[in-house]
């Protein structure tokens, strides 16, 4: 049944108390003028038990307490749960605590951080209804404005629109107010990958040089992983006499001053990679390499980590990214990140005619879809083989025919 618009009252009130100290409110006789007093309005809402009643004063107008009015009433048509004394954030807080149980570590780490530094700050004082896309586009140019990047500000916002988007699905607000945010989409970067005679060239001056890294960059380049999921590659996950290995947990860091093991970035990322003759040959080197470590080490803490520091604790991403840079400089070669090393990988694989649902399956892509959006550009001279194959098929056909 659909709720009566007629509901309720607007009525003038003021703080004034009598000598008793009782509260006059609609009852000062002193509202007779015309500045005395603020406008205010009453409605019983729906309950199960005794009757409930909101109340809310302080408005200048009559206009915006029958405005106020109205807005309850149709909050309660469309079955928004109402709580105008809810701020944004008190409801942020609670729905971070409700939701971690669900999320990865690090990605808690993240939202808290949005919350803290940025999104209570703007609007935490706000009663959740009061949010409005103007607030959340008032709050993105200012960001913009003083030079915020624009990956970080997406983040921030899907982490406003996530939280607000919960509330709708739990009826406490009528719609998302970040949904529609007009932030600029940054641009995607240039993926830069070195040649297979780069990517040859570099390895052979990491095993020249003894690098304690060199297996792993090799393993990197040969499998295509991810580096938390080679950071946190266990002997225990690794068959070298079948040739494979199995994705079982990510190294991640944590608020810059820790790491942990996670789950893989994706339920498709937690999966078997086939290993070739050259990665089998790293993973030995590695395991020698270890040994050699634990005999020389006082204290080694053996935690089963394929690639670990010399006293059997995790490496740091940081020292990886140094490792690759200052071998990288020493190689002439051109800089990259640690992660190109996969799209290396993909590269090398794409450019031999591997076929693309090949390339995806290897990289554990969600889908085929993901692997073309990253590397369609670089399937053009395939694409020139597969039409030049088919008109050399046509032009035999038709020879036969004459």
């Amino acid at each position: 049944m659909r709720p009566n618009p007629h509901r309720g009252r607007v009525y003038r009130c003021c703080a004034c108390r009598d000598s008793d100290g009782r509260q006059l409110g609609a009852r000062c006789p002193k509202l007779t003028a015309a500045r005395h007093g603020t406008w205010a309005f009453a409605v019983d809402l729906p309950s199960l038990d005794k009757r409930k009643t909101m109340r809310r004063t302080g408005f200048a107008t009559k206009a915006e307490a029958s405005a106020a009015l109205a807005h309850v009433l149709e909050c309660e048509r469309v079955g928004v749960s109402l709580d105008d004394s809810e701020t944004v954030a008190s409801y942020l807080t609670q729905w971070l605590e409700t939701k971690s149980p669900t999320l990865k570590v690090n990605t808690v780490h993240r939202y808290r951080d949005y919350l803290r530094n940025d999104l209570i700050p703007a609007f935490g004082a706000l009663p959740l209804e009061r949010l409005t896309h103007q607030h959340v586009n008032q709050f993105v140019q200012r960001e913009l404005a003083a030079g915020r990047g624009l990956v970080t500000l997406h983040r921030c916002i899907t982490t406003l629109s996530s939280a607000l988007n919960d509330a709708r699905r739990n009826h406490r607000l009528p719609h998302n107010a970040a949904r529609f945010a007009k932030i600029p989409r940054p641009a995607r970067p240039e993926l830069t990958c070195w040649s297979t005679t780069e990517a040859g060239a570099f390895l052979r001056h990491c095993r020249t040089v003894e690098d304690p890294l060199a297996e792993l960059f090799e393993v990197m380049i040969c499998t295509g992983m991810r580096k938390g999921e080679v950071l946190g590659l266990h002997w225990a996950d690794v068959d070298l006499a079948a040739r494979t290995l199995f994705v079982r947990w990510t190294l991640v860091s944590v608020d810059n001053s820790r790491s942990m093991f996670n789950a893989p970035k994706t339920r498709r990322s937690q999966a078997w990679v086939a290993l070739s003759a050259r990665a089998v040959e790293a993973l030995q080197r590695q395991r020698s390499r270890q040994r050699r470590q634990q005999l020389a080490a006082r204290d080694y803490e053996n935690i089963d980590l394929v690639f670990a520091r010399p006293d059997g604790q995790p490496l740091r991403s940081q020292y990886v990214l140094d490792h690759l840079r200052r071998l990288t400089a020493e190689a002439g070669l051109p800089a990259i990140r640690v992660h190109d090393l996969r799209h290396i990988a993909a590269t090398i694989m794409i450019s031999e005619g591997v076929p693309l649902a090949v390339v995806s399956k290897t990289l554990r892509h969600k889908n085929v879809a993901t692997t073309v959006d990253l590397y369609g550009h670089l399937t053009r001279d395939a694409a020139d083989d597969g039409v030049s194959a088919t008109c050399a098929a046509l032009d035999a056909a038709d020879a036969r025919a004459a």
